[in-house]
């Protein structure tokens, strides 16, 4: 707008000029900006995000930044709204009010996700792009009725081609037997007929021309059925977690630990961690979820204090961002570096196993998808032990 202004300010400016100002200027108001300021904080606070607007995007945590970004949508008007696994990050009370922004919006909604429960909640329409097939397929309702469907229609192709095959098998068979029949049937009318008897030698070449016949309808038969393809096996990630020998039975302890990180206090906390436990940890966004972790594994010291790991313990992250890898190096190159015992063709091997092949190993972990980066952080977890 203030480009097209200036312009028109210009006396030798061409009369185009006007029709760009007035262009600019419908799309600003379109979109929401002139009273973007007065709106702003309430949509904040209605996010959870007590935060003065001015604060810098690097002081957020991972979940502060995707509510920024859904705070984003909603103060923008737009025709059709792309959400690119937008559930990443969001605790507990931002997923709500995610499924509530996606279910109330009058513009159109294109959503990739892998939490089952939110599609099956927020969608309508899935479109499922098949790597094994080579397709795209559509289904009506949400997620579940699309699990229904497609197993359903992956029921059928798997029939018809077994009976495809089936057909087809038992015609080739026939027109096997034929041939047999016919080349039998030649042979034994020159064994059987060394003299001239022109009758006999008649009715034996117009057996043996009925069952060529014969093989030549069952090979049409063939050639005029319709082609089914058989259905490709989908790959599976199957993988275990190799053992590290036994630790100690006390696997992290926090004694009164705190820290303080900037503007934020967290503990004093005291805990401790059993082996063999499984410990889900919850919290709103900047509650100091990834603290707690942090002074666990021993990546972050407490200010007051204690704490400490079990002697012999071995820890295994895949952390939120996925950094655990050299971000400008081949994911290969990378990977070797961390598993220094690994030969290179092992390295590739144990990749595979996980779905990342030729063209993922080559590229810069930087350049690897989030679904990618915890595909190799897995493959590190089992090879590491």
């Amino acid at each position: 707008m203030e480009a097209a202004a200036s312009a028109m300010a210009d006396p030798d400016a061409p009369s185009t000029a006007g029709d760009a100002f007035a262009h600019a200027l419908d799309h600003w108001q379109a979109t929401g900006a002139p009273d973007l300021g007065e709106r702003l904080p309430p949509a904040l606070a209605d996010l959870g995000l007590d935060l003065p607007p001015d604060t810098p995007m690097t002081a957020l945590s991972g979940g502060q930044a995707a509510r920024v970004a859904l705070a984003a949508l909603l103060l923008s008007r737009f025709d059709v709204v792309l959400l690119d696994e937008p559930t990443n990050d969001l605790d507990l009370a931002g997923l709500r009010r995610l499924e509530d922004v996606v279910r109330g919006m009058r513009a159109g909604v294109v959503l990739v996700s892998h939490d089952r429960e939110f599609l099956s909640r927020v969608v309508t329409r899935i479109v499922e792009l098949d790597l094994a097939q080579h397709s795209v397929a559509v289904f009506d309702g949400g997620y579940d009725a699309y699990l229904e469907e497609r197993a359903v229609a992956r029921r059928h192709a798997r029939e018809a081609y077994e009976e495809f095959a089936s057909t087809k098998a038992d015609l080739e068979g026939r027109a096997r037997t034929q041939r047999e029949w016919s080349s039998q049937g030649v042979r034994n009318a020159m064994r059987k007929s060394p003299d001239n008897d022109k009758i006999r030698r008649k009715a034996q070449a117009e057996s043996s021309e009925k069952q060529a016949r014969k093989v030549r309808q069952m090979e049409s038969r063939i050639a005029r059925l319709d082609e089914v393809a058989e259905p490709r096996k989908e790959w599976q990630l199957q993988f275990s977690i190799g053992r590290a020998p036994r630790s100690s039975s006390v696997v992290a302890t926090l004694d009164d630990a705190a820290v303080r990180l900037g503007e934020f206090d967290f503990g004093p906390a005291s805990l401790q961690v059993g082996a063999g436990e499984r410990i889900g940890v919850t919290g709103p966004n900047g509650a100091g979820k990834t603290t707690l972790l942090r002074l666990l594994t021993g990546r972050l010291a407490p200010d007051t204090g204690r704490a400490s790991r079990g002697p012999s313990v071995a820890v295994g992250e895949i952390d939120q961002a996925r950094t655990g890898l050299a971000e400008d190096r081949p994911l290969g190159a990378a990977v070797e570096d961390a598993l220094p015992q690994l030969a290179p063709a092992d390295v590739r091997t144990l990749l595979a196993k996980f779905g990342l092949r030729a063209d993922q190993v080559a590229t810069p972990v930087g350049g690897l998808s989030p679904g990618e980066r915890t595909r190799a952080a897995m493959a590190l977890l089992q090879a590491r032990g």
